[in-house]
């Protein structure tokens, strides 16, 4: 089985001036072709520590994709790194000198003299054609290993991959095999307690195997296998997939690319319903959400924000005395707003928020990450009290998605 390793170039990647999405990229597509990666590297732009890292990666990988250093500037050392580690000296390719000076005429631009950088390859290295800008990739195969360079600019690298580079891949393997995911998502649960209580799972795994891992206010259950096609590795994936939501309901809200707000829209618009929020501490957030869905204007009505306790008021119609009397950090005014929202929209839904972000305004009897949330909804409302840590980004965040989670519970009507 084919072997992979992916070297990104940039000093700017080392510094945290640009987020390295090419590795992502990459490894899914890698992953796809049922090519094992088991490595990463970053390096800057320097000449001894690029053939340090590219040397190490050929060691010990059948497949060595390098990303970045191949521009015309004087710190674009990439092809010559390439060269000294397969020992093979650079020269004027002229198949890649007439794609860049194509692609100057095309554009209708001059090309500047130091263009000629990027025709200058390792003698006898396959050259990948840049339809995307002017840095022609290359092969450089050493003995039965191989060495693939392209470009750092994302569209480039993605343009050439797909047209060039997967199927030369695709022409090496001898076993076809395919790697495919598929990544289970809940919410209002921890990791801990999820692994405890899919342990048996984790443990008894080989093909498919089973990941826990967590992202902010949600945790992760990542299946993958590997077999001869899509269809037969996702024949594996189903009955595993099946056991883990029988055990894990009701934290499971969905699976891959849908979340929280795409959950919910789905489940208002199945039943034709409709919805309106009112949020203090979250500032518009889940409206954001919610309405960064497509389609979302079929379901949802309206959003307050009513961040002071005059908007409540006039907004929402709480009665002052609840906030004089318990705070407008609290279960009552929640709930105030939440029917006071249903009420002023007409919607069969309302979803409310309140409390405090931080880092300031907290006490000892309503502490920094302290709130209420509300759902109105087929006569009732309820309320539920959270506690929250983090920063103030943080807590905002992980309150929309328990307001979010707390609504998608009550209109599936989980109790």
């Amino acid at each position: 089985m084919m072997k992979a390793e992916l070297v990104m170039i940039g000093t700017e990647l080392l510094l945290g001036e640009t987020v390295d999405t090419n590795a992502a990229y990459l490894a899914q597509e890698l992953a796809a072709l049922g090519i094992d990666l088991y490595y990463k590297s970053t390096v800057g732009d320097n000449w001894i520590r690029m053939i340090e890292v590219i040397t190490q990666a050929l060691a010990r990988s059948d497949l060595v994709i390098v990303s970045g250093g191949l521009g015309p500037t004087i710190d674009d050392l990439t092809r010559e790194a390439v060269a000294a580690v397969a020992n093979l000296p650079l020269e004027l390719n002229t198949e890649a000198m007439e794609m860049i000076e194509a692609y100057f005429r095309q554009s209708n631009r001059t090309m500047s003299e130091n263009n000629r950088k990027q025709a200058f390859l390792p003698r006898g290295a396959r050259i990948i054609p840049n339809h995307w800008g002017t840095a022609p990739g290359l092969i450089v195969h050493i003995r039965d290993k191989a060495i693939i360079a392209l470009p750092g600019v994302p569209r480039e690298l993605k343009g050439m991959f797909a047209a060039y580079v997967s199927p030369y891949l695709e022409s090496r393997i001898e076993v076809k095999q395919t790697l495919i995911s598929r990544t289970l998502k809940f919410a209002g649960i921890g990791e801990s307690k999820l692994a405890e209580m899919v342990e048996d799972e984790l443990n008894c795994q080989s093909n498919p195997t089973v990941a826990p891992y967590a992202s902010l206010g949600e945790v992760k259950l990542r299946i993958t296998a590997k077999a001869g096609s899509r269809e037969r590795a996702l024949e594996m994936i189903h009955p595993v997939e099946r056991r883990l939501i029988q055990k894990l309901n009701p934290y499971y809200f969905g699976a891959d690319q849908e979340t929280l707000e795409s959950v919910v829209g789905t489940l208002l618009r199945e039943r034709n319903e409709t919805l309106a929020v009112a949020e203090s501490c979250t500032g518009g957030l889940i409206a954001n959400r919610i309405t960064d869905v497509p389609g979302s204007s079929d379901y949802f009505e309206r959003g307050y924000i009513t961040y002071s306790n005059q908007a409540k008021v006039e907004l929402l119609n709480v009665n002052p005395e609840l906030i004089d009397k318990y705070g407008a950090v609290s279960r009552d005014v929640a709930a105030a707003m939440a029917e006071g929202a249903q009420a002023g929209a007409k919607t069969d839904w309302s979803l409310a928020v309140t409390g405090i972000a931080g880092p300031s305004g907290g006490t000892s009897e309503k502490p920094v990450g302290l709130v209420y949330i509300a759902v109105s909804g087929k006569g009732n409302t309820k309320t539920k009290q959270f506690r929250f840590n983090g920063t103030r980004t943080e807590i905002k965040f992980l309150v929309s998605q328990a307001a979010l989670n707390f609504l998608r519970l009550e209109i599936q009507g989980v109790r």
